[in-house]
């Protein structure tokens, strides 16, 4: 580091720590929930409206927002897994995140090297979507239902 530049700031101060840790889980069910949050942490429901959307527009956190287990509304989850070749990883990870059914897309060390969470709308949407990623690109889709369900309260703190 050069002689005189102030050190690298930290992207989240002590209060974005507390809003994050106090965001996970419990989140309160009223009229104005960020009201009652501000309370919680003695600040003011603009400030802690203001660092939410701070925090997301600078990907500090890349999602807020409620779990839903969508097989109670009607809906499907399922795990998916393609194999790429290398040479067309950037073509077909493309492809598939264009779908809003794609939840998300990971790249895996495996001959299965793409991995991606498809969340349709109704149960039959699941094959429908899978069948459409194969015709599009051309690749098989292996689909890995979910087979037991498991809730695990996972809250990560804020340091």
């Amino acid at each position: 580091m050069s002689e005189g530049l102030p050190p690298p700031r930290d992207p989240i101060d002590e209060i974005d720590r507390r809003l994050i840790n106090s965001l996970q889980g419990d989140f309160p069910l009223s009229h104005r929930p960020y009201g009652v949050v501000a309370e919680r942490l003695g600040l003011g429901e603009e400030e802690v409206i203001r660092r939410l959307r701070r925090l997301l527009a600078d990907r500090v956190l890349t999602r807020f927002g409620p779990m839903f287990q969508i097989e109670r509304a009607g809906g499907a989850f399922c795990l998916a897994a393609m194999e790429v070749p290398e040479a067309r990883w950037p073509n077909v990870v493309a492809q598939v995140n264009l779908r809003p059914e794609v939840a998300h897309n990971y790249r895996r060390e495996h001959r299965l090297n793409m991995w991606f969470v498809l969340a349709t709308e109704t149960p039959e949407g699941i094959g429908r979507c899978a069948g459409e990623i194969e015709r599009d690109t051309g690749l098989a889709v292996h689909l890995f239902p979910k087979e037991r369900e498991y809730f695990v309260e996972m809250k990560l703190e804020a340091r």
